[in-house]
């Protein structure tokens, strides 16, 4: 597993950002710079990239891309960063599906943490998962295309994420920088393995469900305090989900952001500030 760095690797703070299905942990370079900037005590962020994604290596079974395998992944990321400096103080930042990793992680407190998770910010995702956004990310996810130039490549994929919500030329060139590795032969291809798309593809409405009663149990149990973002025009995250969150389990509270859809990219000032002054302030 790859990560990525920011602040002071021995800070006793440590600030774990986790990206969505299809991204990498370089999303949040915008975050972790102002962060660790803006921090008035040494902090530490790690930005992992999630295996099959990134520079982590690919697995061999595509049937092992599940949320088991990243939790498990995410507990040796953890006792790996602990024992190279020890953790005292840790936050969970999650968008999409690093935000349910997330989630599973700190719901289950019988699992073998530095400590326990402090805060946790969901990032647009909730117990329940729309159909209709899973349909629309099953149409492009796999296709991994081949590109001669990064702005190829960054135009290709602004095609199927406009829902992210206003970003400037400038600002999309530089999130797709880690979005692409060379192509067997010769140009750019999408950093991650085609294969996370075939448990995505296979998931039914039976097993969607039972996702969705273990979620919400999950969810019910949470005892951090818990930030919900969500991009005001999201199609993965329902208002009635966002709604039902802040009046449950942690009782979330809830941000919205105008003119955004799935999945806020924490790259403008307001979704940073946001995150910061939930993570920063005592």
């Amino acid at each position: 597993m790859a990560f990525w760095q920011w602040g002071d690797a021995s800070a006793a703070h440590l600030v774990v950002c986790v990206h969505g299905l299809a991204r990498q942990g370089r999303d949040f370079d915008t975050l972790a710079r102002a962060l660790a900037e803006r921090s008035s005590r040494p902090i530490r962020i790690v930005c992992p990239d999630i295996v099959g994604r990134g520079r982590s290596d690919w697995l061999k079974d595509p049937m092992a891309y599940q949320f088991p395998t990243y939790a498990a992944d995410m507990l040796v990321l953890l006792a790996h960063l602990h024992q190279q400096s020890p953790v005292q103080t840790l936050d969970w930042v999650g968008t999409s599906m690093g935000g349910l990793i997330g989630l599973i992680i700190c719901a289950q407190p019988e699992l073998p943490l530095p400590v326990k998770i402090r805060r946790l910010v969901l990032n647009d995702v909730g117990p329940v998962i729309q159909p209709a956004a899973l349909q629309r990310i099953g149409t492009y996810l796999g296709e991994t295309g081949r590109f001669e130039t990064v702005q190829q490549a960054a135009d290709a994929t602004w095609a199927v994420s406009t829902t992210f919500g206003p970003h400037t030329p400038a600002q999309w060139l530089a999130l797709s920088q880690a979005m692409v590795r060379p192509h067997a032969d010769g140009g750019l291809t999408l950093h991650y393995d085609p294969a996370i798309a075939v448990l995505v593809r296979a998931a039914s409405q039976d097993s969607a469900a039972q996702g969705e009663a273990m979620l919400w149990q999950l969810y019910d149990a949470l005892t951090c305090q818990t930030l919900l973002l969500r991009g005001a025009l999201s199609d993965l995250l329902s208002p009635g989900t966002a709604l039902a969150m802040t009046q449950r389990g942690p009782k979330a509270r809830l941000v919205e952001f105008a003119g955004v859809g799935h999945a806020p990219t924490l790259v403008a000032p307001d979704q940073v500030e946001a995150v910061a002054a939930f993570v920063l302030n005592d």
